[in-house]
C-alpha cells in the first residue's frame, strides 16, 4: 500500500518510517513533488491535521495522512498548544520557543505538561483521527542532544530522562506521535 505523509519535516517523516510495517510505502511530499506549506489556521490539532491531509487528497488524489502535535503545559492554561512550532513567533524556531517556555515557566509552581499528536488519515473516500497523548513535566532546563522541537526540555512521566536522551526506539515506544502512529499502524493492519 502507498501512503503520503503530508509533512515537509523530515525528522517526523524519519521517525514514522521507522515505525510503519514495510508492507506500506510511505510518501513524502517531495516523493510527489509537492513543496508547498499548508497553512495552518484551525484552532485545534485535529482541525490543522486536516487541513493538511485534505490539501494532498484534493488536490492528488492520494491516500494519506498528516499530523499536528502541540506541547499543553497545564499551568499556561494548555499554551502553546496548537501554536507550539510558532510559540516565539515566526520564521519558527526550536531554541527561541524552548527559551519563551522555559521564561514563562520561572514562576510556576507546577510545570506538568503533555504531547499531543492528531492524526486524520484520508483513505479511500473516509476521514479518520487518531490520537496519540504522553504526559509528563517541563524540565527546568535542556538535557539531551537527541530528538528535536521541545524534546530537550520535556520528560514524559516514569522516566528520569528528556526525550533528548532516549533513543529514537526508546522514544517511539512511549511518545504522543509513537501512540498515535501505533493507533494508525494497527488500524491500517486490518484495513480491507
Amino acid at each position: 500500500m502507498k501512503l503520503v505523509f503530508a509533512t515537509n519535516n523530515l525528522n517526523k517523516l524519519k521517525e514514522v518510517q521507522e515505525m510503519l510495517p514495510q508492507s506500506i510505502q510511505l510518501l513524502s511530499l517531495k516523493d510527489i513533488n509537492y513543496f508547498n506549506e499548508v497553512e495552518e489556521t484551525a484552532i485545534t490539532l485535529e482541525g490543522n491535521a486536516k487541513l493538511k491531509a485534505n490539501d494532498i487528497t484534493i488536490k492528488f488524489g492520494f491516500n494519506c495522512f498528516a499530523d499536528d502535535t502541540g506541547l499543553e503545559v497545564a499551568s499556561l492554561d494548555g499554551k502553546p498548544g496548537v501554536y507550539s512550532a510558532r510559540f516565539a513567533g515566526e520564521p519558527s524556531n526550536s531554541e527561541n520557543n524552548m527559551q519563551k517556555l522555559l521564561l514563562e515557566l520561572e514562576n510556576k509552581k507546577t510545570r506538568k505538561a503533555q504531547f499531543r499528536t492528531a492524526i486524520c488519515l484520508n483513505i479511500d473516500k473516509n476521514q479518520y483521527i487518531f490520537e496519540g497523548i504522553c504526559k509528563g513535566e517541563i524540565l527546568k532546563e535542556k538535557q539531551g542532544e537527541k530528538g528535536f522541537g521541545y524534546d530537550p526540555i520535556f520528560k514524559p512521566e516514569g522516566f528520569h530522562q528528556s526525550f533528548a536522551e532516549m533513543s529514537a526506539e526508546e522514544k517511539n515506544k512511549i511518545s504522543h506521535r509513537g501512540i498515535a502512529i501505533q493507533k494508525l499502524v494497527r488500524f491500517l493492519k486490518n484495513y480491507k
